[in-house]
């Protein structure tokens, strides 16, 4: 069957490189880009592009007839520090555009859908070391009970209309390619930038606040391998966990200084942000995602960091 792949939230961190891998492998007329706002980034418009609002359902709904989908990747959200300066607009966003694209997946009949989550969903009380998939929930940021509420309206959708939805709560991400969204972990992508610009850093988080974290090609990776995964073999429908690198701002200094011995890094005095990331887990168990869909990290803090500054000079 040819894939007809639309891609939601395209001019984002991950929807830049999601865009890119996806239209390598189906071909570039066949993956679909969308935003709110046009861009010029030359991988997002070596094909088709499409101004979409994804609260405007009217909106979602000429876009579908025009590229009826087989795939559909909802990726247009508000991050968590953004998230805290707007909290109406991110819980409207993060849930009313979900449920636009579930309700119009089901009009169109289209065979799976890909929603992100993320490590936000957990709170305070949850486990803080080898987070389960199944554990206590309290988050308190909108970013994070945006998301939770999502994954039920995912489980929700797949369990009372047999929806093939897909999801995978990511950790931090890091990457090259894009600039960072306005979340809480944007401090291991801006360390990058300014290490080779300056040869500093002052950290919005503490020295010693671990975080699960992964470079964007892994998850990329993960991302395609979900949901090429037989839906025989998915047992979550919720999110699935996904691991990651855990490492504080002190350790990845560290390693950045073995590449730039003249780095320092420094730390504010007080973020809001900071709140935010204690209330996250340090590391996360992804045994359902290894298990069900056979996934495996490629990518450890030193290979991770090596790549990073190599693409970054270029």
């Amino acid at each position: 069957m040819t894939e007809t792949i639309i891609v939601l939230g395209s001019n984002g961190q991950i929807g830049t490189e999601l865009v890119m891998n996806l239209r390598a492998k189906y071909g570039n007329n066949q993956v679909i880009a969308s935003d709110i706002r046009t861009t010029d980034n030359a991988a997002i418009n070596s094909g088709p592009f499409e101004l979409v609002n994804v609260l405007d359902k009217d909106n979602l709904h000429q876009l579908f007839e025009k590229y009826p989908p087989t795939q559909v990747y909802l990726l247009a959200a508000i991050l968590s520090a953004v998230g805290e300066q707007k909290p109406k607009l991110a819980w409207d966003l993060n849930m009313n555009g979900l449920i636009n694209v579930l309700d119009l997946a089901l009009e169109f009949k289209i065979p799976k859908v890909f929603w992100p989550s993320s490590i936000a969903v957990f709170g305070p009380h949850s486990p803080k070391e080898n987070t389960p998939q199944f554990c206590v929930m309290d988050p308190n940021s909108v970013y994070g009970f945006s998301k939770l509420a999502g994954e039920r309206w995912c489980e929700y959708y797949h369990a009372k209309y047999g929806l093939d939805v897909r999801s995978i709560r990511y950790p931090g991400l890091i990457g090259w390619r894009s600039e960072p969204g306005g979340g809480t972990t944007d401090y291991a992508v801006n360390i990058f930038h300014e290490a080779l610009a300056n040869s500093k850093y002052e950290s919005f988080l503490s020295a010693d606040t671990a975080l699960p974290m992964m470079y964007m090609e892994d998850a990329i990776r993960a991302t395609i391998e979900l949901m090429e995964a037989p839906a025989s073999k998915l047992t979550i429908r919720s999110s699935y966990n996904l691991g990651g690198i855990s490492f504080t701002p002190a350790t990845l200094s560290a390693e950045i200084k073995k590449h730039l011995p003249d780095f320092e890094i420094s730390y504010a005095d007080s973020d809001p942000r900071q709140a935010i990331a204690d209330s996250w887990p340090n590391s996360i168990d992804d045994t359902f995602a290894q298990r069900d869909w056979g996934w495996k990290q490629k990518f450890d803090l030193a290979s991770m960091t090596a790549d990073m500054l190599e693409n970054l000079k270029k």
